[in-house]
């Protein structure tokens, strides 16, 4: 096989890399995932040899003798040595976390805003496509690919929104007034240094606030709940509510848990008291900011936990876990959004801010369209959605990835109009008077061979692209897009 159709795009490899650093799992153990759980695992050990340094210290500070007066000393030196071990390796975990977040912000940000959405988008749109849409492998790829994908929603949102809709709290209005003298949209244009310290002190905490906000969940005792009485069951089930009000409670507790101890307050290396203390100051303030995040979360009402809480329900919908995953009903997603919001869960006008971003239609989707070109040549195309912000929600931009029935991997944009749109029903119902045998003919040319076509649908509202994805040459749909 030629190499144009092997391998992958310089961009779907760091995308990929991403993901495993995050959520993967190997015999390494050196992703954001297997730091947390074997932090977990040593927790209790960790625990229970600082206990009985400390009952033994107490003990021996009650004695006057020399010989316990040694001891003593050699036993404090012991607890200072470790806890010092302890902290090493939490500054690791902080700033492997950290550098992570920073990737991202490489990977889905530009010079300007044009730049940074074309990016995000290619971004969101990745993700989606290397995902599959049917099988046994759904949930687990789903729920891997989650945090990074609701990481850079979040991100998103903050540009949308600039938090001005949002009570923010006092570190945020702070941070917000630094900048105050410039435009938001080409704050890394005007000034660089003023946005590398937004980045620094607003954007990386937003990552990580969404990368570890259900990191809780793989504590054992939540394990324990999501695998069943019998430790036999699926971790993607459906819970009773009693088990699933117990899980929300330990991933949080243990969430926090795990940012203030596993991870903390990254440590200054230096030689500089001055420098030191300005540092300490920013990273206790980052530290704050995030469990003011976590914690906003659970119920954001009009505050800023609305910046995590909108991008986790809706990716927990586009990247569903559930059994009744359905890849044709991700268009729906702002119906649950929505139906948060009058339940109060989180704020409505937030939920229109990412709408205004996303519309109906999520980065990746695989679009069905009848094109225009030629009424006489009774068809529809294949497009797939790659660029945020349509100008209207339920009418996205796309990149054309079949033209006259034949797959393509250089495509125009197209904004695919609802009149167009096979999804939607009005505009299928007209194209249905299509006779079957020529419905026939189009699916034999769009689908690999007969079996698939046995389980499509005769006019089939929208397709499932991961296939043409895999294609190196059908990973450039964000070439050129202006």
């Amino acid at each position: 096989m030629s190499k144009h159709l092997t391998g992958d795009t310089n961009f779907t490899a760091k995308v990929k890399i991403i993901l495993s650093k995050i959520y993967g799992r190997s015999l390494l153990k050196d992703s954001v995932l297997d730091r947390a759980i074997t932090y977990y695992e040593l927790e209790q050990f960790s625990q229970r040899k600082l206990d009985k340094i400390n009952q033994e210290i107490a003990r021996l500070a009650k004695t006057d003798s020399d010989r316990n007066k040694n001891k003593l000393a050699n036993l404090e030196r012991d607890q200072r040595e470790y806890l010092q071990a302890l902290k090493l390796e939490s500054n690791e975990r902080a700033q492997h976390l950290q550098l992570i977040c920073r990737d991202i912000i490489e990977l889905c940000e530009g010079d300007t805003r044009a730049e940074t959405n074309k990016k995000s988008s290619e971004l969101l749109g990745t993700i989606q496509l290397l995902l599959p849409t049917e099988g046994s492998r759904v949930a687990v790829e789903n729920e891997r690919s989650k945090p990074l994908y609701r990481g850079v929603l979040a991100l998103r949102l903050l540009d949308q929104i600039c938090l001005k809709t949002l009570s923010s709290g006092a570190y945020l209005a702070k941070e917000l007034s630094k900048i105050s003298a410039f435009d938001y949209k080409k704050l890394r244009i005007e000034n660089e240094a003023a946005y590398l310290e937004f980045v620094d002190h607003v954007k990386v905490p937003v990552l990580m606030a969404a990368i570890l906000q259900d990191i809780g969940n793989y504590h054992p005792d939540a394990q324990k709940i999501m695998q069943g009485k019998d430790g036999q069951g699926s971790i993607f089930r459906a819970l009773e509510i009693e088990e699933r009000k117990a899980l929300l409670q330990i991933n949080y507790r243990e969430t926090m848990k795990y940012l203030i101890n596993g991870i903390g307050v990254v440590m200054y290396f230096g030689n500089s008291k001055e420098e030191r203390d300005i540092f300490n100051v920013v990273e206790t303030n980052k530290l704050r900011f995030v469990k003011q995040l976590l914690k906003g979360s659970i119920q954001p009402k009009l505050g800023v936990g609305n910046i995590l809480k909108i991008p986790q329900i809706y990716t927990a919908i586009v990247l569903s876990t559930k059994d009744n995953y359905n890849y044709k009903l991700l268009p729906k997603v702002y119906k649950a959004l929505y139906q948060n919001a009058e339940r109060g869960n989180c704020c409505q006008s937030v939920v229109d801010s990412l709408y205004k971003i996303t519309g109906d239609f999520p980065q990746g989707f695989g679009v069905i369209y009848i094109p225009g070109d030629n009424e006489q040549d009774a068809r529809y195309e294949y497009a797939i959605v790659t660029r945020l912000y349509p100008e209207k929600p339920d009418e996205p931009n796309c990149r054309i990835a079949t033209r006259q029935l034949t797959f393509i991997g250089h495509g125009h944009d197209l904004v695919v109009k609802k009149t167009n749109n096979l999804y939607f029903i009005e505009t299928a119902k007209e194209f249905s008077s299509i006779n079957k045998e020529r419905l026939n003919e189009i699916l034999e040319l769009l689908s690999s061979n007969y079996l698939e076509r046995k389980d499509l649908d005769l006019l089939p509202r929208c397709w499932q692209p991961e296939e043409f994805f895999t294609k190196k040459v059908n990973q450039k749909l964000w070439n050129r897009i202006r």
